[in-house]
């Protein structure tokens, strides 16, 4: 288990976590999104043991994880910034972290490394983008880590290799409990993954919680209204977005649908009401909103 707690972290005058408190299950897939400069990677850096906490503690199974080499030695940390020895080949470089990791299995290697379509006796340097985020990748998963952390981990990835890494990951999470925390700004690949989110904002975790459980604490629904719509802030309904195209007034409320809807069936004027499904994209929009985030700065 990972828990952080009054975790702080500040580089001059910018304050990147700001007291945080997160706590992520073993064997778990943990989604953590937010907007740009949230804290996202200062958090996932910080619990690799790259960086020392300014404040607070970040532990994984109660071990501190800055200077312990024997946690450190069950942690793998993809960083969206891919960093290779200089002019190594992949088979090189899967050499060096066999004699840094005591779990590295050289027929994993072997066997992931034959589903990729890179030559791993080729200089990683003339690598394309997505080539060596594949050669990442495959020093990850054949380092068996208890705790991986993919910082834009299918960033570069085309969709066929994209549903690969997906197979190769879930797979390691059903066969040895692996917990993964991915950051990613494309959230409706994460929705495909994910068992848990977090949504972090300036520092701080806004909400932690089961993706479906977080679905079902919202509702978008679809109103049309004779005549003018209602005071949406006068009808007791916690509406985090509420939007108008031609007839149709679309809104993102808090709370249980059939609550809302009975709410609104019985306003003045009211003709059709009805709940659609939720994506984590409009879950995060909302909350986002909520806070008082311009959401078009956030690339999707």
């Amino acid at each position: 288990m990972i828990k952080a707690q009054n975790l702080t972290k500040s580089f001059e005058d910018i304050v990147a976590l700001d007291n945080l408190d997160i706590t992520i299950d073993r064997g778990s897939l943990y989604g953590l999104v937010g907007s740009n400069g949230s804290g996202k990677s200062t958090l996932l850096r910080l619990i690799a043991g790259v960086y020392r906490p300014d404040g607070g503690t970040v532990t994984v199974d109660g071990s501190p994880v800055f200077e312990d080499t024997a946690v450190k030695d069950r942690i793998f940390f993809l960083s969206d910034d891919l960093y290779f020895l200089h002019k190594a080949t992949v088979d090189e470089m899967a050499a060096f972290y066999r004699g840094i990791y005591d779990r590295f299995d050289m027929e994993k290697y072997r066997k992931i490394k034959s589903v990729f379509p890179i030559d791993t006796t080729k200089r990683i340097a003339n690598f394309s983008k997505g080539m060596k985020r594949q050669a990442a990748i495959l020093l990850a998963l054949s380092s068996c880590p208890d705790y991986l952390l993919l910082d834009e981990a299918f960033d570069g990835l085309d969709p066929v290799i994209r549903l690969l890494v997906k197979r190769l990951v879930m797979d390691e999470i059903a066969d040895r409990q692996m917990t993964v925390i991915a950051t990613s700004h494309n959230l409706r690949e994460l929705e495909d993954m994910c068992d848990q989110v977090g949504l972090l904002h300036k520092g701080r975790v806004l909400f932690q919680r089961d993706l479906d459980e977080l679905k079902l604490g919202f509702c978008k629904v679809q109103a049309v209204f004779d005549g003018p719509a209602p005071d949406w802030k006068t009808i007791g309904l916690s509406i985090l977005q509420a939007r108008q195209q031609g007839s149709i007034h679309s809104l993102l409320v808090r709370g249980n649908a059939q609550e809302i809807l009975a709410v609104l069936q019985t306003q003045p004027g009211s003709v059709f009401c009805e709940a659609i499904p939720m994506t984590l994209e409009e879950v995060f929009i909302g909350e986002m909103e909520a806070v008082g985030y311009d959401y078009s700065n956030i690339l999707f």
